[in-house]
């Protein structure tokens, strides 16, 4: 399965998802592509920081705009069991490539009802992307939701009108999702005991309902 980590809006989490994601599915054994797709280069950071200590990782490669084209993504995912594309924001070329060879788009937003209101955007280009490629799945994502306040809430209610089903999971504004990157680690290898270990392997196992459609998934609208 190829996975896209989309959306118009910086600062929402795409790439600390993608690292988290791709890290907890090589270490579940599954042979992971994890694809740099943002001129910033955050995960091949990651990557190099990983290999100076020492540490194993996912495939790393970097990719633009032109990934959908034969020779290029398809063909190189075919190696793979899974495949994690972080995608940079305000690039809609690069994210409408990926949405081109993904089987699911995941768009994470921020816990917020003005951040929900951002994912409009992100839409748009998925409605676009889906008139080439109709069985393109999308979810949302809720990130960085801190813990005992309504903005989870407000958010979630401002995410129904938006047209996509939201993951029952969600991350929580917590200190390892900073911390373990820098130490070339994925979240669950970086601090397995905190809940925000337990919130990765909880959104590994929902995404992973979407590769199998015996299993029953959790997204809702």
């Amino acid at each position: 399965m190829i996975i896209a980590l989309a959306g118009q809006k910086g600062g929402s989490g795409k790439t600390t998802v993608a690292i988290a994601v791709s890290a907890e599915l090589y270490a579940r054994k599954k042979k992971t592509l994890l694809v740099d797709a943002d001129p910033q280069g955050s995960v091949r950071t990651w990557g190099a920081v990983a290999a100076e200590a020492g540490k194993e990782t996912p495939t790393i490669v970097a990719m633009g705009a032109n990934l959908w084209q034969p020779g290029q993504l398809p063909a190189l995912a075919g190696g793979y069991e899974h495949t994690i594309v972080d995608c940079p924001p305000r690039h809609g070329d690069i994210q409408r490539a990926a949405m081109m060879v993904a089987d699911l788009v995941v768009v994470p937003c921020g816990p917020s009802a003005m951040d929900a209101w951002a994912v409009a955007e992100s839409v748009d280009i998925i409605n676009e992307a889906r008139k080439v490629k109709p069985s393109l799945l999308a979810v949302v994502l809720i990130t960085k939701k801190v813990a005992r306040t309504t903005i989870g809430k407000q958010a979630r209610e401002a995410l129904q009108e938006a047209g996509l089903p939201l993951l029952s999971t969600e991350l929580g504004f917590r200190v390892p999702y900073q911390e373990a990157p820098a130490a070339g680690l994925g979240i669950a290898q970086y601090a397995p005991k905190d809940p925000a270990a337990g919130e990765v392997r909880a959104l590994v196992d929902e995404l992973m309902a979407f590769a199998n459609p015996k299993k029953k998934r959790s997204a809702h609208g």
